[in-house]
């Protein structure tokens, strides 16, 4: 490209970063999306195959340019705020969860640094260095189980896999697939469950034979994965509490995990909390922590269980006797 002109050069690299934001795209979407006619398009995709890109081309319905996988890694075209994200998600995943992905991560990440930017550097440096990983019980999933369920839900295609549910029971899925969340100790895919005919949350460290299929789906009406798949998290506890927190929904989000409890903006401003735990005591001594007043709604012996935890508290904070 050393030969061509500025604006040659630009559009071909604008091209090859619309070919990797998506799967596939047809040739009057690219030259809509550039300005250009399709014969400059054309033009343009051997150029970038001439450098090692492999571009491929499907005539007919379906059809359209896709960026291929090669017998070498070409280079990737990322912008500012991606090579940041990328080179954080790197560091984050060298302590993270995805088995295996810790040295691979540590790698990756040094062959980035060598290439970005002084500016870029230092605008990681200071993400990382305010950045602490936490140790705690994190449960590793299989990095390629993790990878075929997000193409899967970016390419809106089928997926199969064995899974063992909580009561030790086997089965076979077959999903459409929306979503991955991560909740920072375990990864969970939330998807329409073709057999049971309802919405599910699956949790990846349950899974085998992890596979994508080609068989497209359209997309159906589905609830928030992150509420969705919180409210599957908190439900399987013995005690539930209903409560209605007398404060907005946006500070309550900001003390309260989605994997603790589920949370529902209501229209007098103020927002309901529903909540799992092991014991009512456990119930009341965590709506204590969340520290905002409350009005409890269900059950009524989790006022008794407040009440006595109140009470409790109110003698620790008595001077000791002499």
């Amino acid at each position: 490209m050393a030969t061509d002109s500025g604006g040659t050069t630009q559009r071909a690299l604008t091209l090859l970063g619309l070919l990797q934001s998506r799967p596939v795209w047809t040739g009057t979407e690219l030259a809509d999306r550039l300005g250009v006619t399709t014969r400059s398009i054309r033009r343009d995709i051997d150029r970038l195959r001439s450098l090692g890109y492999p571009v491929n081309a499907a005539q007919g319905v379906g059809g359209g340019y896709q960026l291929g996988a090669g017998r070498a890694l070409p280079p990737l075209l990322l912008d500012d705020e991606e090579a940041v994200a990328v080179a954080v998600s790197l560091r984050l995943a060298a302590g993270g969860t995805v088995a295996g992905a810790s040295e691979a991560a540590l790698r990756a990440l040094t062959k980035l640094d060598q290439v970005l930017p002084a500016r870029l550097r230092s605008e990681i440096a200071a993400i990382l260095g305010a950045t602490d990983m936490l140790g705690g019980p994190a449960t590793e999933v299989d990095g390629e189980a993790l990878l075929a369920l997000a193409k899967a839900c970016r390419d809106q295609v089928r997926a199969t896999f064995a899974y063992v549910a909580r009561d030790s029971s086997a089965s076979e899925r077959r999903v459409e697939p929306v979503r991955l969340v991560a909740t920072g100790r375990r990864w969970y895919l939330m998807a329409y469950d073709l057999d049971r005919e309802d919405w599910r949350t699956f949790r990846l460290d349950r899974m085998a034979s992890v596979a994508g299929t080609t068989w497209r789906f359209t997309p159906r009406d589905h609830p928030d994965p992150v509420e969705f798949v919180g409210r599957s998290v908190t439900s399987p506890h013995r005690m539930m509490a209903r409560v209605r927190l007398l404060t907005t929904y946006d500070e309550a989000r900001a003390r309260v995990s989605p994997t603790s409890a589920v949370l529902t903006e209501l229209e007098d401003g103020t927002c309901l909390l529903e909540a799992g735990g092991g014991s009512i005591y456990a119930l009341a001594f965590h709506l204590s922590w969340i520290g905002f007043e409350l009005e409890v709604l269900d059950p009524p012996e989790l006022r008794d269980a407040l009440a006595e935890l109140g009470a409790r508290m109110s003698r620790a904070g008595q001077p000791a006797r002499p």
